[in-house]
Order: C-alpha cells, then structure tokens, then sequence
C-alpha cells in the first residue's frame, strides 16, 4: 500500500505534466467549446507533446481522456460533440495520465463566462474542502479525519457530500486500496503511514446528496437537478506531512 521514494518521485512527475494540462485548460475561453473539443485538445497534448498516456483511455472500456461533468452532472460525463459549453455553465475536467508507469489523477472545476453567485459560491466552496481534507492528512492521522474535515467545512455552508464515490489509493494502477471516503468520524477508519498515495476528491452538491446514473452507464446526476462541483488532487503522506504531487501553478501558498 505504501510507495518508496522513489516511486512517489515518479508520481510527482506523472503529477508535474498533468498539471500542465490544467495550466493549458485555465488558458481556453470555453464558451462555444464541445466537451468532445476539450477531450481531444487534452488528448493530443497528452500524447503527442507530453509523451504520455491518458489513463482513462480504455480503463473499465471508457472510451475518453478525461470526465466532463457539467452543472447537475456530478462525475463520469461523457465528452460529447453536441455538448457545447455554455455562458453560465460550471464544468469539472476530471484527467488522469500515466507516465513512466505511474499513474497521476486530478480533477477542476471551472466557471464558465459569467456565472451566477450562487453557482460560483458552490465551487469556491467545494475547492476550499478539498484543502481542509489534504490539510488533515500526516502520519498518525486517520481516513476519518479527513472525511469529517470535508463534510464539516461543507455541511457548515449548507452543502451536502455525495457518499457513492471516493478517493482512492493510485500508483501503478488508477485504483488501488485505500478507498477515502470524503465524510466520517475523527479519530476512525485508517491510520495514514509514510507513503501513502491516494486522490482526494469531494463532490458536494447544492441540494441533496441523491444522485443517480443515466442510461449511458457512465454519467451520474444530482437526483434533483441541482448543481454540484468537485475537486481533486492526488496527495501523498511524507514523514512531515503531505505532498500534493499534482499541485497546480497558484497553489503554491497552499500546500
């Protein structure tokens, strides 16, 4: 379960050129943009100018580079070429790439042109999270706390937490043990060690937690038609503290 050194270096590089790839994404306008156009722009830089793999490609027959969940869809959208980004629209790119054997995963969600306070609330919300859950984590600390740092920072902004996904542990495989659940009790659950590596990933929603999956098989929705948002780093436990291996450019001060 635990990485040596020199495999979290690896990661931590896998995790450099991802965040390269959100760094490309920051730079798009996106409105009038297909998420099909966005799946095959960061398809290609993967591949042809990163010289790596989009890991999602083919994981579990998924078809795409990356998940793109926008407004009420809360993970596993589907890139679609008749799906165009619209002024107002939240929308999270969720990207995993593989480089040199090691896989890194990451996720953001962007606003779109102007979007309503409400809608920008959400995601500034589910962004700051994301950070109380990473903050929890170091050697000693348990899974438990770093659900409850989520769910309280989230319940306390009148938020709910979707309970049917979760981080999990990452390396040579998109998903390995432990799951990290994004809700629980202090002091519960799992004691974190020194290498350890897993993704950090909360999605709150703006009404109730219910989702349910569409006929695709793939693209999950808020049961009420609300908005939700979500996050994602993958995170690894050092003897101090934790690492964020795909620590993006203007989180610096963060981490």
């Amino acid at each position: 379960m635990t990485k040596r050194p020199e495999e979290i270096a690896l990661m931590a590089e896998a995790g450099k050129l991802l965040a390269s790839v959100f760094a490309h994404l920051d730079r798009l306008r996106l409105i009038g943009m297909s998420t099909m156009q966005v799946n095959d722009m960061v398809d290609s830089l993967i591949v042809n100018e990163l010289q790596a793999r989009p890991a999602s490609k083919g994981q579990y027959g998924y078809a795409y580079a990356l998940n793109a969940s926008r407004n009420s869809v809360v993970c596993h959208g589907v890139p679609s070429p008749t799906e165009f980004l619209q002024d107002g629209d939240i929308v999270n790119f969720d990207i995993t790439l593989e480089k040199n054997g090691f896989i890194a995963d990451s996720s953001k969600t962007y606003l779109v042109g102007e979007v309503s306070p409400l809608a920008k609330r959400l995601v500034q919300v589910t962004y700051e999270a994301m950070w109380r859950g990473i903050r929890a984590v170091r050697p000693g600390a348990r899974l438990g706390d770093v659900g409850h740092a989520i769910e309280r920072h989230a319940r306390r902004n009148g938020y709910s937490v979707v309970r049917e996904y979760c981080g999990h542990g990452i390396g040579r495989e998109m998903h390995e043990p432990p799951q990290v659940l994004h809700w629980g009790k202090p002091k519960t659950g799992l004691v974190l060690q020194e290498g350890m590596v897993f993704t950090i990933e909360p999605m709150l929603n703006q009404g109730r937690r219910a989702v349910r999956t569409e006929d695709d098989g793939w693209t999950v929705v808020t049961m009420d038609g609300k908005l939700s948002a979500q996050f994602e780093h993958t995170v690894a436990v050092t003897r101090s503290g934790v690492q964020v291996l795909t620590l993006r450019d203007g989180e610096r001060a963060l981490n």
